[in-house]
């Protein structure tokens, strides 16, 4: 016979010193079950009273729960797995913020990790989060062109899903799973049209790397609308590197060096735009007066950058919360696809 304790997210005492839920039961002067779903969560409600004096038994025991032993009885545990590119990176520390907030909403404990982008660590990464049993996995990095790599990571997320947690990602749909769609194509069309209203002509690309599809989708977006008014920029300066700050300073200095000056950069991060602003002073140019700059994401750093930086705006937090929403939900609605804001700053002053 299944031992009663651990069924209900509990050990048995082996080291009295060590608090179980059993003595909390006892403590509160409750049934096991009771205390259970007071403490670990049910679909049955537990009468307000008994609930905060379990709870205040448990306080007085110091009583922890054994996660492990509960997500074996339900299937998943109370954790959100929140795949990240960077920690690092304003971008991804907005969109974790976000998902804690909602997590906070549905008593949820949100773990982190960092995948970077090199495909075997993200499938790594995230086979490793199925040892949690989470109830949700949120990936937050980019996804790859590279269809293989897409099937690879698509197979170990399937697997949480096997375990009964929900994947949510956000971004571009990929293979059939839950996701919180960002039209980056668009946002950076948009960009370039402003741009060349704004009287630029002569532009080069930051363009990050050309295995992941948030960059590829925002350097194809950009392009296509520099295009669409008969300007088409010299493919030299169209550089696929890295996705970080120091990527975007060594893209620029490379680009300088080999006697680049375009009128304008866009950088298909707001990160990588601020390394290549750092690049431009090193080589003794004023960003925004001497080389216009542009970015994409309005990272919460750009309040504090001079000079201020023109960007396409996404509400990071929201894509965060909303991702969690779409995780957790039985039937989730089609979302209205997140479309960014141009939003212009001294970076790219008009030309005259």
């Amino acid at each position: 016979m299944a031992d009663t304790n651990s069924a209900l997210g509990d050990e048995p005492n082996v080291n009295a010193s060590v608090p179980t839920l059993a003595d909390v039961a006892r403590h509160a002067g409750v049934s096991l079950a009771t205390a259970s779903r007071a403490l670990n969560g049910s679909t049955r409600i537990v009468n307000p009273e008994l609930k905060a004096k379990v709870e205040a038994s448990a306080r007085e025991l110091h009583y922890t729960a054994n996660v492990q032993a509960q997500a074996v009885a339900r299937g998943t545990s109370r954790t959100v797995a929140l795949v990240l590119g960077d920690i690092a990176d304003p971008y991804f520390s907005a969109v974790a913020a976000g998902v804690a907030d909602a997590a906070a909403r549905h008593r949820l404990v949100v773990t982190m990790a960092t995948a970077g982008t090199e495909p075997e660590h993200v499938v790594e990464t995230i086979a490793a989060l199925r040892g949690q049993r989470p109830t949700a996995v949120i990936v937050v990095g980019s996804r790859y062109v590279d269809e293989v790599t897409e099937a690879a990571i698509a197979e170990e997320l399937r697997g949480v899903e096997a375990q009964g947690g929900r994947v949510a990602l956000i971004g571009a749909q990929a293979n059939g799973f839950r996701v919180v769609p960002v039209l980056n194509a668009d946002g950076a069309s948009a960009l370039a049209d402003a741009l060349v209203e704004r009287g630029y002509s002569d532009f080069a690309v930051l363009a990050g790397p050309s295995s992941l599809t948030t960059p590829a989708d925002r350097t194809r977006g950009f392009l296509a609308g520099l295009a669409g008014h008969g300007i088409h920029p010299d493919p030299a300066s169209i550089i696929n590197g890295g996705f970080s700050r120091q990527a975007g300073y060594r893209d620029m200095i490379a680009l300088l060096d080999a006697g680049t000056r375009p009128q304008c950069v866009f950088a298909v991060t707001d990160v990588m735009a601020l390394g290549a602003m750092t690049a431009m002073r090193e080589r003794g140019l004023t960003p925004g007066a001497d080389i216009a700059v542009a970015g994409f994401d309005d990272i919460e750093v750009l309040q504090d950058v001079v000079p201020s930086l023109t960007t396409v705006s996404l509400p990071l937090r929201e894509l965060g919360e909303r991702s969690l929403e779409v995780a957790l939900a039985d039937a989730p609605s089609e979302l209205e696809p997140f479309r960014g804001e141009v939003t212009l700053r001294d970076s790219t002053p008009p030309r005259s």
